[in-house]
């Protein structure tokens, strides 16, 4: 395919990438790594998304988080912790991606290309005040490429993720709010149970949520804008191959 430009290489990737970068969560696979480490599926998510943070408070997690409510990533993070060390789970779940990885992009084509691409997206990334992306960014990778892709995309969709955190909240948006505008339908998956407790989403909330989406293009940019012509071509490429491999039956 004709490369796209820097612009449209993040129009097109960025949606991709959020909606597989997370697709080891919950895997059989995934949640074996958490039966052996004595927790559920639920908590191994919480525990093991957050462990990169290490051993911190429960307010810590939910600051980056976001969008969840803070009681339930309390009583996640805090009774897991009894079981597992945060840094342990948080290096099993980063090995979870690669377990993924290796099961269904070995026969990618492109896929050594697309590894090289993101692996240059993520090392322009600026760190700066994404705390789950910063912490993230701070752990190995492993070297296969098939294993590499899936930590790459989980890493990546963290550096958007924050980012659009941070611009929620610099344009005057809550991120509980922000739930709302963006996600209703899954309020009681992020523990937000009680309608009485729901925020009224108003034009004025929807209009923050747009101006902060066009903000975290803005700020991510400068990551993607190091991808040369071929760069940005082979992860377009790349990032269409594996979600057909990831998605097929």
């Amino acid at each position: 395919m004709t490369a796209p430009t820097t612009d449209e290489l993040i129009a097109t990737v960025c949606p991709k990438i959020r909606d597989l970068g997370w697709m080891h969560y919950f895997t059989p696979e995934t949640m074996a790594r958490g039966d052996a480490l004595g927790i559920d599926g639920l908590r191994f998510y919480f525990i093991g998304r957050g462990g990169v943070l290490g051993d911190v408070e429960p307010l810590v997690v939910s600051s980056a988080f976001g969008y969840f409510n803070p009681t339930l990533v309390a009583d996640m993070w805090n009774s897991a912790k009894e079981i597992v060390a945060p840094r342990v789970a948080g290096r099993a779940y980063v090995a979870a991606a690669a377990d993924l990885g290796r099961s269904k992009l070995a026969g990618v084509a492109g896929i050594e290309a697309f590894v090289a691409a993101a692996d240059a997206v993520h090392a322009a990334a600026d760190p700066v005040g994404l705390t789950l992306y910063a912490a993230a960014k701070a752990e190995p990778f492993v070297e296969d490429a098939p294993g590499r892709a899936m930590q790459l995309l989980a890493v990546l969709r963290e550096f958007r993720g924050s980012t659009h955190l941070l611009a929620i909240r610099a344009t005057g948006l809550d991120d509980k709010t922000a739930q709302f505008v963006k996600r209703p339908q899954d309020a009681a998956m992020f523990g937000w149970t009680d309608p009485a407790d729901y925020p009224e989403v108003t034009d004025e909330a929807k209009a923050k949520w747009d101006a902060a989406e066009a903000l975290t293009d803005q700020l991510v940019r400068p990551a993607y804008a190091v991808l040369d012509e071929a760069g940005r071509a082979a992860l377009a490429d790349g990032v269409d191959a594996i979600e057909a491999a990831l998605t097929s039956a």
